[in-house]
């Protein structure tokens, strides 16, 4: 068998042993986002407006969607180039850490939005990041809920959180295509995703802004 026969032979095998591995871990991926979602660095509207004088806060949204889809792209293009390489299986790990990775790029970006739009979550810390968390998964703005009440063991909520998290990871198993088609597929479905949840949460985020100036 030739070493290109072997690679992917190797991706396809490690695609399919990620998918299965993936049906369940929705659960573990969700505590894994809420335990790493309070450490990220999220920008205040003060620190945005500095870091793009002269820009609307519309165009800065549109920037901060670009960059996070381009962030997105980039993971799953190493991803897609790193299971080319011989005799170097992929399996659900990796997988998982690269939804990880995504995840918090997005979820960053969904409280940036907020955030340049003055309609930031209030507090600090796992409750209000917990709320982001939500946000991502609902595709909406945030609105502070009690997280340990929302995201109990067995909520809806929980439920649907943990099934678009094993959802994604499933889809990113496209990283592992043979040879380098799974590198772009990845980079290309990233982006995609990425950009569609900014605008969906964009989108509502300015809806309620347009709604609160409304009553006063």
């Amino acid at each position: 068998m030739s070493r290109q026969a072997k690679a992917k032979a190797l991706s396809v095998q490690g695609g399919k042993r990620a998918r299965q591995g993936l049906r369940t871990s929705g659960q573990k991926l969700l505590d894994e986002v809420l335990a790493t979602a309070p450490k990220l660095p999220v920008r205040n509207q003060a620190a945005l407006l500095a870091q793009y004088p002269g820009l609307t806060p519309d165009e800065i949204a549109d920037s901060l969607i670009r960059t996070a889809s381009r962030a997105t792209a980039a993971t799953g293009a190493t991803v897609g180039a790193w299971a080319v390489l011989p005799f170097v299986p992929a399996f659900p790990v990796e997988i998982a850490a690269e939804t990880l990775a995504v995840v918090g790029i997005e979820v960053k970006l969904v409280a940036e939005l907020h955030e340049l739009y003055g309609l930031g979550v209030p507090g600090a810390g796992a409750s209000r990041m917990t709320a982001y968390v939500i946000a991502w998964g609902e595709r909406r703005s945030a609105v502070l809920v009690p997280g340990s009440l929302a995201l109990a063991i067995g909520s809806p909520l929980r439920k649907r959180l943990s099934r678009r998290l094993a959802h994604r990871a499933g889809r990113n198993t496209l990283s592992l295509g043979p040879l380098l088609t799974g590198a772009a597929a990845g980079a290309l479905f990233n982006r995609r995703e990425t950009r569609r949840i900014g605008q969906e949460v964009l989108d509502d985020i300015r809806k309620n802004r347009s709604a609160l100036e409304g009553t006063l």
